[in-house]
C-alpha cells in the first residue's frame, strides 16, 4: 500500500531492486496481485493512504499508535458543565480539549483559570426540576468564592455559560475576546458607581495577563502553526505535535510509528503529519519541521528552522518526542525486569515444592466462619506470580452445617473443579489450601471423586510455623524463610484469606441490615430490597423523610419507618 507520482516506477521498483531489508523481501514475494485507485491530487492520495492503512492495518504498513493514555480537559456536556481532567475519551458530545504531556502542567492551567472562572466542581445533577425543589445546599467552595452557588439557583445558567465560553476561548488560546469582555464589565461597574464590582473584573484581568504571560512560550505573533519534533530510533520513530496560537500551546498529541519496512525518516514524518493533523482537525496554513519534506497540500509553508522562536519550538517538540521514547524505553525494561523477576520466583517454586512442571497457573482456598454463622470459601489465582483478581472466586457454603473447615475444603474444591471440567477450562499447575493436613485431606478427596487426583499438585501452608504439606508425606517440608516461592505461597494464602473476609463481612452485614429492617412492622424482605435499590444505602433509608420513602412503599409503611427511627 503506497502512493507515487510516477506510479509505474514506484511498483516495478519492488520487482527490479536487490531489497537490503528482509520484510520487503518476504512482502514482495507473497504479492499476489496489484490493485490501482486514481484520485484528483496528491493530497487526495495521502489522505487516501492514510485511511486504508487505518482502516485495512496491511501486514507490512507502518503501524500508527496515539496517545490516548494522556490527560485531556473534559468540559462535559450536561447543564452547568464540569470542567475537569481526564485520560478517558467519551465520545458523548462533550468537549476534550488536548491530550497535555503534563499532568502536573494541566493541573496548574484548570487552577489559575478557575481563579478566573468560577465554576462548579461537585457532580450534583442540577437539573431544573431538582433546583427548584431544593434538594442541594451549597458547599464550601461556595463559602470560600471558587464556586457561584448554582445548586440552589443562585448563579443562572446563561451566566455560567457565559463563563464556560470565556474558558474554552482562553484553553483555546483566544485571549482577545475574554479581555475585552472583561474590559467592557469593569468600565459598565465603574461608571455605574459600582467599584467594588469593577475591583474584582480588574483583579481577573490582572490573573487572565498574569497567566497568558506564563503560558506563552514565543512570540505572540506567531499565530496557527503546527509543530512537529521528531525520535527516530531503530524500530520506531515517535512524533510529538504542538499547536500554536499566539504564541502559546493549546494542544499538543504523541504518535508511535512502528516500521515494518525500510521507510525512510521523510516518508515516516509524512505519514505523521498527516494522521496527526487528521486527528485535531488543523487547518494551520504553516508546519515547522525538523527536516525538509515534500507535502502535497497547495499554499502550506513548510520551515526548518535554523534559529529564533520558530527553533526554539521545534526544540520543544524534539524534546517531548525524546522524553516519550525514554520512557517507553524504561517502562519495557521494567516490564522485562518484573517478567523474568517472575519466571525466577515460579523456577524455585517448582524447586522446592517438587513439581513436575512451572507452575504459571495456581489458585489458592481458604474458609471463613463466625461462631459456624455464614460460611464461606475463597479462591484466588494468580497467573506469572501475579494476581488475576477478575479470576477471584467466592463461596458460600452449601452442605455442610456448622463450623467444620474440613468439609468446607471438600465442597469448595470439588465446586470449583467441577466446574471446569464441564466448561472445559484449563486446569491450574498448583493448587495451595490454607491450612495443615486435614484440610489438604479434604481437598485431595474432593479431586479424588472427580478423578482428577494426580493430575494437578497440591500443597497446604500451615500458619503456625509455615510449612508446607504435599501429599502422602507424613512430614512437612522446610523451605527457607527467606525463600520467594515461599512468600509467593504466603503472598496467595493473605490474599485468600483477605477475600474471604471481605466476603463474609459483607454478608453478616447484610444479614444484620436485613434483620434491623424487618423488625420494623409492616416491613417484609421485598420491601427492604426495594428500599435498598432506591436509596442505595442503608444510611439514606433512616435519613429519608415520608416523602422520599413514599416513592418506594406506601404511606403506612413510610411512617412506620420515620416512627422507628426517630424512636430509635
Amino acid at each position: 500500500m503506497g502512493k507515487a507520482k510516477n506510479l509505474k516506477r514506484r511498483v516495478a521498483s519492488y520487482f527490479t531492486k536487490t531489497h537490503d531489508n528482509a520484510r520487503t523481501r518476504i512482502m514482495v514475494s507473497k504479492i499476489a496481485d496489484v490493485e490501482m485507485t486514481i484520485v484528483e491530487t496528491e493530497q487526495d492520495a495521502l489522505l487516501l493512504e492514510n485511511a486504508m492503512i487505518k482502516k485495512l492495518q496491511p501486514r507490512y504498513n507502518v503501524l500508527l499508535k496515539d496517545d490516548k493514555s494522556y490527560p485531556y480537559i473534559c468540559i462535559k456536556k450536561e447543564r452547568f458543565p464540569r470542567v475537569f481532567l481526564t485520560r478517558k475519551v467519551i465520545r458523548d458530545g462533550s468537549i476534550y480539549l488536548g491530550p497535555f504531556t503534563s499532568i502536573r502542567n494541566v493541573q496548574g492551567i484548570l487552577e489559575s483559570l478557575k481563579q478566573v472562572f468560577p465554576i462548579r466542581t461537585c457532580n450534583l445533577n442540577l437539573s431544573k426540576r431538582n433546583i427548584e425543589a431544593g434538594k442541594f445546599k451549597v458547599c464550601l467552595e461556595y463559602h470560600i468564592g471558587n464556586c457561584l452557588g448554582p445548586c440552589e439557583g443562585l448563579q443562572t445558567e446563561e451566566d455560567y455559560m457565559q463563563r464556560i465560553d470565556q474558558l474554552k476561548s482562553i484553553l483555546k488560546g483566544n485571549y482577545n475576546g475574554v479581555v475585552r469582555f472583561l474590559k467592557t464589565q469593569m468600565n459598565e461597574a465603574s461608571e455605574k458607581y459600582d467599584f467594588e464590582q469593577a475591583q474584582e473584573f480588574k483583579d481577573k484581568l490582572v490573573q487572565l495577563e498574569n497567566f497568558q504571560s506564563k503560558s506563552t512560550v514565543v512570540n505572540p505573533s506567531i499565530n496557527n502553526v503546527d509543530v512537529f519534533g521528531c525520535e527516530f530510533v531503530e524500530k520506531y520513530a515517535v512524533v510529538s505535535y504542538l499547536k500554536i496560537i499566539n504564541g502559546s500551546i493549546i494542544q499538543t498529541r504523541l504518535l508511535i510509528l512502528k516500521k515494518q519496512l525500510d521507510e525512510s525518516e521523510e516518508e515516516l514524518l509524512t505519514l505523521a503529519i498527516t494522521e496527526l493533523r487528521n486527528q485535531v482537525g488543523s487547518n494551520s496554513e504553516e508546519l515547522i519541521v525538523p527536516l525538509e519534506i515534500e507535502y502535497p497540500i497547495e499554499k502550506l509553508k513548510i520551515t526548518v528552522p535554523q534559529i529564533g522562536d520558530k527553533k526554539k519550538l521545534l526544540l520543544l517538540a524534539e524534546k517531548n518526542a525524546k522524553y516519550y521514547r525514554r520512557q517507553k524505553e524504561n517502562r519495557a525494561a521494567i516490564q522485562k525486569t518484573s517478567q523474568e523477576r517472575n519466571f525466577e520466583v515460579l523456577q524455585q517454586m517448582q524447586k522446592d515444592f517438587r513439581l513436575t512442571e512451572l507452575p504459571r497457573h495456581i489458585e489458592c482456598f481458604d474458609n471463613s466462619n463466625f461462631q459456624g454463622t455464614n460460611p464461606v470459601a475463597a479462591m484466588v489465582l494468580f497467573r506469572d506470580a501475579k494476581p488475576s483478581k477478575k479470576e477471584y472466586r467466592h463461596y458460600k457454603i452449601k452442605t455442610v452445617i456448622g463450623p467444620n473447615d474440613f468439609a468446607s475444603m471438600e465442597e469448595v474444591v470439588y465446586r470449583r473443579y467441577k466446574r471446569l471440567l464441564e466448561e472445559n477450562e484449563p486446569l491450574p499447575q498448583l493448587i495451595i489450601i490454607d491450612g495443615g493436613k486435614g484440610q489438604l485431606s479434604s481437598a485431595l478427596k474432593a479431586l479424588e471423586d472427580l478423578e482428577i487426583r494426580g493430575k494437578i499438585a497440591v500443597v497446604g501452608i500451615a500458619k503456625r510455623l509455615e510449612e508446607i504439606y504435599v501429599p502422602d508425606d507424613p512430614l512437612p517440608l522446610y523451605i527457607d524463610k527467606k525463600s520467594p516461592s515461599l512468600k509467593l505461597a504466603q503472598q496467595m494464602r493473605n490474599e485468600a484469606h483477605r477475600f474471604a473476609i471481605t466476603y463474609h463481612r459483607r454478608l453478616r452485614s447484610k444479614d444484620h441490615l436485613d434483620s434491623e429492617f424487618l423488625k420494623i412492622p409492616g416491613i417484609g424482605p421485598a420491601s427492604v430490597r426495594d428500599l435498598l435499590v432506591h436509596f442505595k444505602s442503608p444510611q439514606k433509608i433512616k435519613d429519608a423523610t415520608e416523602a422520599e420513602l413514599m416513592k418506594v412503599v406506601n404511606k403506612k409503611k413510610a411512617q412506620a419507618i420515620v416512627r422507628y427511627f426517630q424512636e430509635e
